[in-house]
């Protein structure tokens, strides 16, 4: 029996992406999101999530695509890596899709090959890339996004 994984596809300008959505914990509309000091300008600013501090990450910046300012019908991706929690800033979340192992093409067979990038599989006669959220931040990027996970907000 082949096995099947299930993914959310989300889009970045007319770009087409996908996580897995066992890596998903929810997708909210934008909200205000306070800027920090001292990061990787990829590292967009924190949200207060249920009383926890968690990192937006600006896709467009990993992505090499243009930067925009915050649209009121973007979306964040709560997301869990292996190690943390993230908010991932994208357009819209658009489909959940079963996808079966031998329909995804290897990452260094397609020509959007980057080290974010596990392979890609054909939705809607688009191709569709697929990320690999382990890969995107380096042992220090951790460190500094654990950090900030690890701030709680106290109502007072």
């Amino acid at each position: 029996m082949l096995k099947k994984n299930k993914y959310v596809i989300f889009w970045l300008d007319n770009q087409k992406f996908a996580l897995h959505l066992s890596n998903v914990e929810r997708v909210v509309r934008i909200v205000e999101v306070s800027p920090l000091s001292k990061t990787p300008k990829y590292i967009f600013g924190t949200i207060n999530f249920q009383g926890e501090f968690l990192p937006v990450i600006n896709l467009r910046i990993l992505c090499d695509l243009n930067d925009r300012d915050i649209d009121l019908n973007d979306q964040l991706i709560i997301t869990n890596t292996t190690k943390i929690k993230v908010a991932l800033w994208v357009d819209c979340v658009s489909d959940i899709i079963e996808r079966e192992d031998e329909e995804i093409i290897e990452s260094d067979k397609i020509l959007m090959k980057s080290k974010y990038n596990e392979g890609a599989f054909k939705f809607n006669d688009e191709l569709v890339v697929i990320h690999d959220l382990d890969t995107f931040l380096n042992f220090n990027e951790k460190s500094l996004l654990k950090s900030i996970n690890k701030k709680k907000v106290v109502n007072i």
